[in-house]
């Protein structure tokens, strides 16, 4: 009897590692101004796995905090997700982006201004890049307006430094009080007509 509850166990393993195995786990990369500002509404989207601060769009390797953000790298402030493509699509995906970036402003994000805070959509594939413009064109047609954000081949991803990863959980009232400086919820309300949860 013994043996049968070993066999069974095995099966059992061998089914959770095999399930575990056909996970359709992608990346999608996002860039919306302020990186710590992206990463909560796509955190709380049910199929993502994880979000990561970043650099990506830029000329130089392994660009620091204080590089991108005096500018000159090129690159931007993004945010990489990891999500299940069986519990959430990329469509879904650029509806969260969209909603939290101010897609009229070519010259930053809110309060922080530079090209390093431009709204942009890295793609990584023809059908991405097809459903980003498709997306964007929408948006342009229900604000009535030219949308400027970018849509562009990926890039290399560099990690922000540890301290900037989850900043939102880790340090919430110094988050708070910066997301209430920048204006960033007061122009997404004017925008989209309610402002997102963060």
């Amino acid at each position: 009897m013994r043996w049968l509850t070993i066999v069974f166990l095995a099966l059992v393993s061998a089914v959770a590692l095999a399930a575990d195995e056909t996970k359709n786990i992608r990346t999608a990369v996002f860039a919306g101004g302020c990186f710590w500002c992206m990463e909560g509404p796509f955190d709380r989207v049910d199929g993502v796995v994880a979000t990561t601060s970043g650099y990506s769009g830029g000329h130089v390797k392994n660009p620091t905090y204080e590089q991108v953000s005096a500018g000159g790298t090129g690159h931007a402030e993004v945010v990489q997700v990891t999500y299940d493509a069986d519990k959430v699509s990329y469509a879904e995906l650029l509806q969260v982006f969209w909603r939290n970036v101010d897609p009229l402003d070519s010259g930053g994000q809110f309060c922080d201004r530079g090209d390093q805070y431009r709204s942009e959509i890295f793609y990584a594939t023809p059908e991405e890049k097809a459903e980003a413009e498709a997306s964007k064109a929408q948006v342009a047609a229900n604000l009535g307006k030219r949308v400027v954000t970018r849509i562009a081949p990926a890039s290399t991803f560099y990690p922000a430094e540890d301290y900037h990863q989850n900043f939102y959980q880790r340090n919430p009232l110094r988050y708070k009080y910066y997301r209430y400086r920048c204006g960033r919820d007061e122009r997404l309300q004017e925008l989209w007509g309610s402002a997102p949860s963060h």
